[in-house]
């Protein structure tokens, strides 16, 4: 489109919001270069304009507690929508909040969102022809950790 500006800041767009049950975490190592975890994803749901979808339990969140304000997180798991399209998902995402709250979040205890800045960028593949165009295109999103889930809100940039 003639006068739009290719280089100006994208705009955003809803695609999903998500509910992501998990496990016990499972500490491996603590390093030089942080504490190492893994932790099992379950199940749970993801819904967006038109079209329902179930997490498939046997995901993982990889996750690097790399200071006392920092995690950085990589998750790995697949969908599997209404109408039986699978969709594998990559999310990799970074948690940072003050010492304190970071410390009740990693002991498994419920902290307040608004505390914790939880941003990610997932990225999806799939065979199904009418999701295709999930995996031509960049998303980002929001997140808050509970207890025993995540739920995110994932958005097209456009």
């Amino acid at each position: 489109m003639p006068g739009l500006d290719p280089l100006a800041a994208p705009a955003l767009a809803y695609f999903a919001d998500l509910t992501v049950e998990v496990g016990t975490p499972q500490v491996l190592s603590q390093s030089a270069r942080g504490l190492r975890r893994l932790v099992p994803i379950t199940g749970g749901q993801a819904h967006g304009n038109g079209w329902r979808a179930r997490v498939l339990p046997g995901g993982t969140d990889f996750q690097l507690i790399a200071s006392d304000t920092l995690s950085e997180l990589d998750a790995r798991y697949g969908l599997e929508t209404d109408a039986g399209d699978l969709i594998y998902v990559h999310n990799r995402a970074v948690r940072a909040a003050p010492p304190e709250v970071m410390a009740a979040l990693l002991r498994g205890k419920p902290v307040d969102p608004a505390q914790i800045y939880f941003r990610c960028s997932p990225s999806f593949e799939t065979a199904s022809p009418s999701l295709r165009w999930i995996g031509e295109r960049m998303f980002v999103g929001a997140g808050v950790r509970r207890p025993a889930q995540v739920v995110m809100r994932f958005f097209t940039l456009l």
